[in-house]
């Protein structure tokens, strides 16, 4: 399995980062987490050909997460001309939610002919789906987006990666991250409760029940930013645009 961070930055972007998204190829097919309004330009930077993606999985409606989905629908018809199906997994109300973006943005395009199939599936937490040789599970979170917030934990190829969304910490990250090979974990902040979000000083006293073997802190605001040099683990990595790990 490999990890492309397309966008790691928080909603403001904040030290210039892209907003969330992340790339993943395993056997054999390819999929984004979340896809944040940025996530075209993120593509075109790293070349990273959204036709060949036949999968996005959103973790919450808020639109540094899902926004990009009505750009991509734009690019697909207009720039890409994509021919081949697209499935959309998402909280509950995820399709009327990119449906009112994309008449709010660019009025008639939800309802243009499309040369593609577009379906959308809701993801419901604690139900596993399968996506072809994917098997994903969501876990709900404590992060007010108007539906239900996940994390969202994958396996494929006897690997599992995970990811917590944005959140305050809850109990479920837990079991969403265990013993996973990659844990994204959102960190807005180094210390304090930031609302609805994590900080390091958080994190940190529950990384080793967790026993993921890395961790990848990322969405982080300005404050944690000047101060991620003091992140001393060694299980720990820190999100950059562009940044490519195999897991």
């Amino acid at each position: 399995m490999r990890l492309t961070v397309v966008g790691c930055g928080d909603a403001f972007g904040s030290g210039g980062r892209l907003q969330t998204c992340y790339h993943a190829e395993a056997a054999g097919t390819r999929f984004l987490i979340d896809c944040g309004a940025t996530t075209m330009i993120g593509l075109g930077r790293f070349g990273i050909d959204p036709n060949a993606i036949p999968t996005i999985f959103v973790s919450h409606l808020h639109g540094d997460h899902f926004a990009g989905l009505v750009w991509w629908l734009l690019h697909a018809q207009h720039v890409a001309k994509r021919s081949v199906p697209l499935t959309v997994i998402g909280p509950p109300s995820i399709e009327a939610r990119f449906t009112a973006a994309c008449e709010a943005l660019f009025p008639g395009s939800s309802r243009a002919q499309r040369r593609f199939e577009l379906k959308f599936v809701e993801l419901l937490a604690g139900q596993p789906l399968e996506a072809g040789p994917l098997r994903a599970t969501a876990f709900e979170v404590r992060h007010p987006s108007g539906a239900p917030s996940y994390a969202l934990r994958f396996e494929a190829e006897g690997k599992v990666l995970s990811f917590t969304g944005d959140t305050e910490w809850v109990e479920s990250l837990v079991p969403a991250g265990l013993g996973a090979d990659l844990y994204i974990m959102e960190c807005y902040s180094f210390e304090g409760a930031p609302n609805y979000h994590m900080s390091w000083e958080k994190i940190a006293p529950n990384l080793d029940r967790i026993g993921a073997r890395r961790v990848m802190l990322t969405h982080m605001a300005e404050r944690m930013l000047a101060r991620r040099s003091e992140v001393a683990d060694a299980r720990v990595v820190l999100a950059e645009d562009g940044l490519v790990l195999d897991v």
